[in-house]
């Protein structure tokens, strides 16, 4: 029984090298899942176990061996916790902030959409360093949550007309360290306040995900030239051999209440993950974005995997 569906990591809708080919017309929606065991012959897991795999948007899967993972659920963790703080949402919080961002005490953090499942862990983890830590989200309430539930130093809705003038104010000792998710016209603006030096982590790019027309390219790119800052994009896959490693640090932090975590759940099935999807770009979730195709406390069979 899949208990919650995220979301693709990548779906291009055209065929442009990225790292995932492409979904193709006709092909089942890429999607992992947290996904209750009906019948196995594999030695991995039995009947009833959780486990993590890339089921796709469907409700009943058949997977191998190596396709799947049982999910260990201790004292104090959620199920879902697998696909968030603690799946690849979380590894990439992580992974950005140790390989390539690297914050220190006393360094100035800013983190773009800070009130997503990535952007909201590597802030706390940024705080844990010492560092202060700016984050960027598009409503007041996001902001407040950033600030008053996560410890964030500050908080700036994008949407504001008084955006700009609120970044520069908020970084008067310039950045050291900038989460890239949204790129556009927020990247631009980080470069202009960068400290020379900085490291960017680049994570992701939703500002273009679905533009209608070519995308503007950010005018002041030579600021990487001037500032000597350090530009890096790197993928949550490349560090596979180091997740036990992760996961064990991060499950350490959550269990003792240093990092927090807050899921937006959509309800109603497999019927609704179009809707779903939809709210990775309109805005409207905070934190983890997950679809709940069957609650995985209801002993129902709809939605299950077969190992």
């Amino acid at each position: 029984m899949a208990t919650s569906l995220t979301f693709p990591l990548s779906a291009p809708t055209t065929d442009v090298r990225s790292y995932v080919p492409p979904v193709q017309i006709g092909e089942l929606m890429r999607g992992t899942a947290i996904s209750r065991v009906l019948a196995s012959k594999s030695p991995k897991a039995k009947q009833g176990d959780f486990v993590n795999a890339s089921i796709g948007w469907q409700e009943v899967g058949i997977l191998a061996d190596s396709a799947f993972e049982v999910v260990q659920i201790p004292e104090g963790i959620k199920v879902t916790d697998a696909l968030g703080v603690l799946g690849l949402t979380g590894l990439t919080a992580y992974f950005g902030l140790d390989k390539i961002g690297k914050p220190k005490k006393g360094d100035t953090v800013v983190i773009s959409g800070a009130a997503g499942a990535t952007g909201s862990v590597a802030g706390q983890i940024a705080k844990l360093s010492g560092a202060k830590v700016i984050g960027i989200a598009g409503s007041d309430d996001k902001c407040d949550w950033l600030v008053k539930d996560l410890g964030f130093d500050a908080a700036l809705n994008y949407k504001s007309p008084t955006f700009s003038k609120d970044f520069a104010k908020a970084t008067p000792d310039f950045i050291d360290v900038y989460w890239d998710n949204v790129g556009g016209e927020i990247l631009e603006l980080a470069l202009s306040r960068a400290k020379k030096n900085a490291r960017f982590v680049m994570c992701g790019s939703i500002s273009g995900y679905n533009a209608s027309g070519p995308q503007k390219g950010i005018r002041n790119l030579f600021n990487v030239v001037s500032q000597r800052i350090h530009m890096e994009g790197f993928i949550v896959f490349d560090f596979l051999s180091e997740y036990p490693q992760a996961r064990k640090q991060l499950f350490e932090w959550l269990s003792q209440g240093k990092i927090q975590r807050k899921e937006t759940i959509v309800g109603g099935g497999i019927d609704n993950v179009e809707k779903a999807f939809v709210k990775l770009f309109d805005g409207t979730n905070t934190g983890k974005l997950l679809l709940e195709v069957k609650n995985h406390e209801s002993n129902e069979v709809r939605g299950s995997s077969r190992l």
